[in-house]
């Protein structure tokens, strides 16, 4: 620990005396309190596929930041039957993991382990920005949609049996608590951020009970946040309104699977999952991971030719680092990784470029102020 906080001093040092040259900086950010800046522990998580190398890009950008935390690496692979006890103390001691993607096997026995990983903590929000970037095109702009979904229950509960052979019956739980609870996320969410819109997305014409529970949740809560507009939209109709006008959408507060839906679909509008960061997050704990799941865990010709897009898990990892109150280290990173993006030399396949992941985290690197 005492060897990062010494760059980190010289680093600080050295930006103080620079004072012939004229920068932008906000002459206040926050107080810290005494030992903020201490050096902090965080959970990784590689994962599988793609993730070793995405998950390294961050580790490559944080020691070239000489961001005040450290990482306890643990190896976990999606086709394990749980997720060992070491790596869930490890994240109950520290409160904040970084994770690359899991397989989560189709069929069989074995259940996901982002799926645990979720119950186990509590991790009862999940939270996707999806929003355009600078200099990559695409089809809509002013385009910037957070999804919050609800994380625990839901189709997601895993609730399967066989009744006869060949019949399976799948229970949809949704419960009171749940529904507020994220009702409550995500309007505290909009809140603290100048959000001015919440749209609560359900199926309660069809699912009366069940959405129609969801939804009356979600009308207690907004009657408490009187500045912040709300609404209601079928999921069906979500989806088209989502690829024919998404500049309408704000915050969207969504039961489990819609929200699954949701943000890989708004996600693909603003630019596609290599560039959409997210995590979960519960009253103890947060996990941050790459946004959207589209493709889970990636193909290996990209692993192969070491050219997965890194921008997503970066950014997922400003997101890390706010949480964590190390505003300022957020604010670089993500400024450096959208002036690469901006400037369009450094891009993967997805993005329209040839660059490979190093070539990326390099130019990111270069970015950094």
């Amino acid at each position: 620990m005492a060897r990062r906080s010494l760059p980190l001093l010289k680093h600080l040092l050295s930006s103080s005396s620079s004072s012939a040259t004229p920068t932008l900086r906000r002459s206040v950010t926050y107080m810290p309190r005494p030992g903020d800046g201490e050096p902090r522990p965080v959970t990784l998580i590689p994962g599988d596929g793609i993730g070793p190398l995405v998950t390294n890009a961050v580790e490559q950008v944080m020691e070239a930041m000489h961001a005040p935390v450290y990482f306890e690496k643990y190896e976990v692979h999606g086709d394990m039957m749980r997720v060992p006890s070491e790596v869930m103390e490890s994240i109950k001691k520290n409160k904040v993991c970084l994770k690359g993607g899991l397989t989560t096997p189709m069929g069989g026995g074995v259940s996901s382990l982002n799926l645990q990983l979720r119950k186990e903590l509590d991790l009862y929000a999940s939270l996707v920005n999806c929003f355009n970037l600078q200099g990559l095109p695409t089809r809509h702009q002013n385009v910037d949609i957070v999804v919050i979904r609800e994380n625990t229950e839901g189709e997601y509960a895993g609730l399967e049996h066989e009744v006869v052979p060949g019949v399976v019956e799948s229970l949809k739980v949704i419960t009171k608590f749940c529904s507020e609870r994220i009702a409550k996320y995500a309007f505290e969410y909009a809140y603290l951020n100048n959000r001015k819109k919440v749209t609560a997305v359900h199926k309660a014409n069809i699912m009366k009970l069940a959405d129609g529970l969801f939804l009356e949740s979600c009308r207690e809560v907004a009657t408490k946040y009187p500045g912040i507009k709300y609404n209601e939209i079928i999921v069906d109709n979500c989806c088209m309104q989502l690829v024919s006008k998404p500049e309408q959408f704000d915050v969207m507060v969504t039961p489990n699977l819609y929200g699954n839906l949701v943000a890989n679909t708004a996600a693909g509008i603003a630019g596609g999952s290599g560039v959409m960061p997210g995590g979960n997050v519960g009253a103890d704990h947060a996990i941050f991971e790459q946004g959207a799941s589209a493709g889970n865990v990636g193909n290996e010709k990209l692993l192969e030719q070491k050219t997965a897009n890194p921008v997503a898990v970066l950014l997922s990892s400003a997101m890390m680092l706010r949480h964590l109150q190390f505003p300022s280290f957020a604010d670089r990173l993500e400024t450096a990784v959208k002036q690469v993006i901006s400037e369009g030399r450094y891009r993967t396949k997805d993005l329209g470029g040839s660059s490979t992941t190093q070539e990326v985290v390099d130019a990111v690197i270069g970015a950094l102020d």
